[in-house]
């Protein structure tokens, strides 16, 4: 077996470096994407149909389109429509293209997080006069979260993964930078295997935390 544990073990001294690139576009990713999804979400509930509708045809969208074709749109695309976009740095088109993909998703879990939400709790509030807004705010938003916390969770540990995408618009992360070093060494399956291992390992911390 051609497996070279020396080198194996020496990769950990190196790929945790770019941890936290990794860290901090997942969580400025999710940050925009609950902002947007919550947006989405309000429109989704509206009365207008006209926002019903745009709501529909967004998540359809963003949920359709495969991630990278979406950074490639962002990164390569907008910067031909609007020239004052050239020069965007691909940390921030990495964090608007996960942010908007995974905020798609986010809106249908919001959307069915708020629906799940008992009416008869409505109908009582509003028996007693209370107003639209504190009814929301006191009644329904927190179980809502609660009830969207463990799909809103799996969410995260999806776009965790997905920032390895970004090495495809020349940022170096974990995955980046693994991929150079398998590039250098020819120890592919050791580095790779090793990239696979932190990615786990940071799932982990996360779920228990």
């Amino acid at each position: 077996m051609n497996f070279d544990w020396h080198y194996f073990f020496t990769l950990f001294s190196h790929l945790p470096a770019y941890i936290p690139v990794t860290v901090l576009m997942a969580i400025m990713a999710m940050i925009l994407a609950i902002i947007i999804g919550g947006i989405i979400t309000s429109l989704q509930l509206s009365d207008f149909f006209g926002f019903r509708y745009f709501a529909a045809v967004y998540i359809s969208l963003f949920r359709g389109m495969p991630t990278l074709v979406q950074l490639f749109l962002i990164f390569y695309g907008l910067p031909q429509l609007f020239p004052s976009l050239r020069g965007m740095p691909a940390l921030v088109a990495v964090i608007i293209g996960l942010g908007f993909k995974q905020s798609s998703y986010l809106a249908e879990i919001f959307r069915a997080a708020i629906t799940s939400v008992d009416h008869g709790q409505i109908e009582a509030g509003q028996s007693l006069n209370i107003n639209r807004r504190k009814l929301f705010l006191h009644v329904v938003l927190p179980q809502a979260t609660i009830n969207a916390l463990p799909a809103t969770g799996n969410t995260f540990v999806s776009l965790l993964k997905e920032t390895s995408l970004a090495f495809t618009l020349g940022l170096t992360e974990l995955f980046g930078d693994g991929k150079m070093l398998a590039g250098e060494s020819f120890r592919y399956f050791e580095t790779y295997l090793a990239v696979g291992l932190l990615y786990w390992l940071l799932i982990i911390i996360y779920t228990w935390l």
